[in-house]
């Protein structure tokens, strides 16, 4: 029979709905889980047993309520769904992933875990994330690595490590991420799951970390297209006060229909060759390249490849936009020694970012995005590239705290197709299409037109029809 943890998100959410299984059994099966196997893939930092407990009671009295008179639940209700530790929750810890935020217990709860309370889900915990999510690997002073579990002296990626570790684990059913840099993708390609960056505006990062550099946003990663789409349904709630809005969908669609319904034919543009000097692509993610090239053809699309220039320009305004997003959270200066080298060295960087700097860099965002949509997305429906440019690190393989300016390096080296999407704010997805021969996955990447995140969801859909992936699982589950 299978375990609760074998079945998807919304199987579970059917099953609350019917009365086949209680919110309180789902929570302490994955609760135990996490007791079990929680520090091995490092995937929490804060796990909070008894604010899970009180929500699945509630959760399951108010299905009992809604089988008795009739009336339906919303589509995640009673499903344990995990929030990224870059998150506040009022009267929970919010580490940061700092030390020097070991204590702060917030007052607030973001818009985000508003929503995710009034779609009736339940939260375990704070899943782990590196210091204020800055790379591209989840380890910190505060909780062990997040590993992916294909491999366990591997890492689990980040920012969003944890909540990758935790899905491919059979920790959760799905979770909540946030990506100012590839942080939802690189996670669900190293750890063989569907993540999705929504558009700029889509999903709200306030009431009180509005992201002034439109890089970061909120979204699900999952096992299925079909649990991403529901958790994108809850979180794109419109929210007063946000500073962007991406395009409404058509009265009475929801993402979650678009991921049940064909994308017809479309034009899509392969981008194989990193667009940093100097970044080498493995030959792994070459073939997963190449392979979801050939399915695509299969499935009647038209694939055509290009070129284009590769300079360091945006890659130099990238660097200055993230250095001063590093400096946001505030460090007492007898803190500052808690902080990891590489986050020292980024707040360093970001200081000696002028006004008139950062302005120009945000302006080179707008111009690509321009271009983007100039010259590729007028002709062509989705790009298609690498996710990553290499197989999942090792664990500390990217980390260098003798030398954070190698680190870097080696961090745009790794992830230099993602960052793209945070820049012009398109919708973008990890698709796990691919597992090496020595079993390690490696995701694929589709960018879309802004706005569109159903032309994704619904290719995403169809190539996972295709090519199932959901019943692959690592040895751990």
């Amino acid at each position: 029979m299978a375990e609760p943890h074998d079945l998807t998100a919304r199987e579970q959410a059917e099953a609350i709905r019917t009365g086949t299984l209680s919110p309180v059994e789902l929570t302490d099966h994955y609760l135990d889980r996490i007791e079990r196997l929680g520090e091995t893939v490092g995937a929490f930092i804060t796990v909070t047993p008894e604010v899970a407990r009180k929500q699945a009671a509630d959760a399951e009295a108010e299905a009992l309520a809604a089988r008795r008179e009739g009336r339906e639940l919303p589509p995640l209700h009673g499903v344990p769904v995990p929030v990224k530790d870059l998150n506040l929750v009022a009267g929970v810890r919010c580490t940061l992933g700092s030390a020097a935020y070991a204590d702060h217990v917030p007052d607030v709860d973001d818009h985000v875990v508003t929503l995710l309370r009034q779609a009736g889900t339940v939260m375990l915990g704070k899943t782990n994330t590196p210091e204020f999510g800055l790379p591209c690997y989840t380890e910190n002073r505060l909780a062990p690595p997040a590993r992916t579990p294909w491999d366990l002296e591997r890492s689990a990626g980040g920012s969003s490590g944890g909540a990758g570790a935790a899905v491919a684990s059979g920790l959760a059913p799905l979770a909540h991420g946030s990506d100012g840099g590839g942080s939802i993708r690189i996670p669900a390609s190293v750890c063989g799951l569907f993540g999705l960056k929504p558009s700029r505006g889509r999903v709200s990062s306030g009431p009180v970390q509005h992201d002034v550099s439109g890089l970061s946003t909120s979204g699900p990663i999952a096992r299925t297209v079909a649990d991403a789409a529901a958790l994108l349904d809850v979180l794109a709630a419109p929210v007063p006060g946000a500073p962007y809005a991406a395009p409404s969908l058509p009265p009475g669609e929801t993402f979650a229909s678009y991921a049940a319904r064909e994308p017809g034919t479309l034009r899509v543009v392969g981008l194989p060759d990193p667009p940093v000097p100097g970044a080498p692509l493995h030959p792994d993610c070459r073939a997963a390249y190449d392979d979801a090239a050939g399915l695509l053809r299969e499935l009647g699309h038209q694939v055509e490849e290009l070129q284009l220039p590769v300079d360091d320009g945006i890659r130099n305004a990238f660097t200055a936009v993230w250095e001063v997003m590093s400096t946001v959270h505030p460090v007492a200066p007898e803190q500052e020694e808690a902080l990891m080298p590489v986050t020292r060295y980024l707040r360093a960087g970001g200081a000696k970012v002028s006004g008139p700097g950062f302005a120009s860099a945000l302006y080179t965002f707008r111009a690509l995005g321009q271009l983007v949509a100039d010259a590729l997305l007028s002709t062509y429906d989705v790009i298609l590239t690498p996710t990553l440019a290499q197989p999942p690190a090792l664990v500390g393989g990217l980390r260098d705290d003798s030398d954070p300016a190698a680190e870097f390096e080696a961090i745009a080296r790794f992830t230099p197709y993602t960052p793209l999407y945070n820049a012009t704010g398109q919708p973008a997805v990890s698709v796990p299409l691919h597992w090496t021969a020595d079993g390690l996955p490696i995701g694929v990447m589709f960018g879309g037109r802004y706005g569109d995140e159903a032309t994704l969801l619904s290719l995403s859909a169809q190539l996972e029809a295709a090519r199932p992936w959901a019943g692959r699982r690592p040895e751990i589950w």
